[in-house]
């Protein structure tokens, strides 16, 4: 059964995703964007996923949204009297009923926060073994934290390397009628 917080959040996060969609206005879709990266770090820290809460949290509200704000700041900004596009009824609707379909199936069908059934325990020895040896073999208290640190250590150090050149890519654009 889902709980009044995780309803809230879902409800937050799916009302937030269609105005980002719907708003005309850039800067408003850039504002109301960062809440949805916001209210998606909170429905992780709800699920127990502190690290992709973080992440979301740096990558989706901040780095995000700073690039999204320089990006206006750099161009020109049309001015707008109406706050929404025209909305396109069918796709609309056939956007619902997908989500609708989608929810109806596959929601009911995932394990409850803890549960047996969950995915993580579908092979128990890999679990029981990280769960066992992890603070032996790294010296990390937290599981999670040790498997990204140390475990997937080169894999974390690739992604960190991927944004950092994402975000000196970005900046070498917008700074870009400056060299010429």
């Amino acid at each position: 059964m889902i709980g009044l917080v995780e309803a809230t959040l879902v409800a937050f996060v799916l009302l937030t995703a269609l105005a980002t969609a719907l708003f005309r206005d850039v800067l408003s879709a850039i504002i109301v964007f960062a809440a949805y990266s916001l209210g998606m770090a909170l429905l992780y820290t709800y699920l127990l996923a502190p690290d992709v809460a973080l992440t979301e949290a740096a990558i989706g509200a901040g780095v995000t949204t700073i690039l999204l704000l320089l990006t206006i700041a750099k161009t020109v900004r049309p001015s707008t009297d109406a706050l929404f596009e025209r909305i396109d009824v069918p796709a609309l609707v056939a956007v619902g009923v997908f989500a609708l379909v989608l929810g109806t199936l596959a929601i009911p069908g995932m394990p409850a926060i803890g549960s047996e059934q969950a995915p993580v325990w579908s092979n128990p020895d890999v679990t029981q073994y990280y769960l066992e040896n992890t603070y032996k073999e790294t010296g990390v208290t937290n599981t999670v934290a040790a498997v990204l640190a140390a475990y997937r250590g080169f894999d974390t150090f690739g992604e960190a390397v991927v944004v950092f050149g994402a975000a000196v890519a970005v900046l070498v654009v917008l700074h870009r009628e400056e060299f010429t």
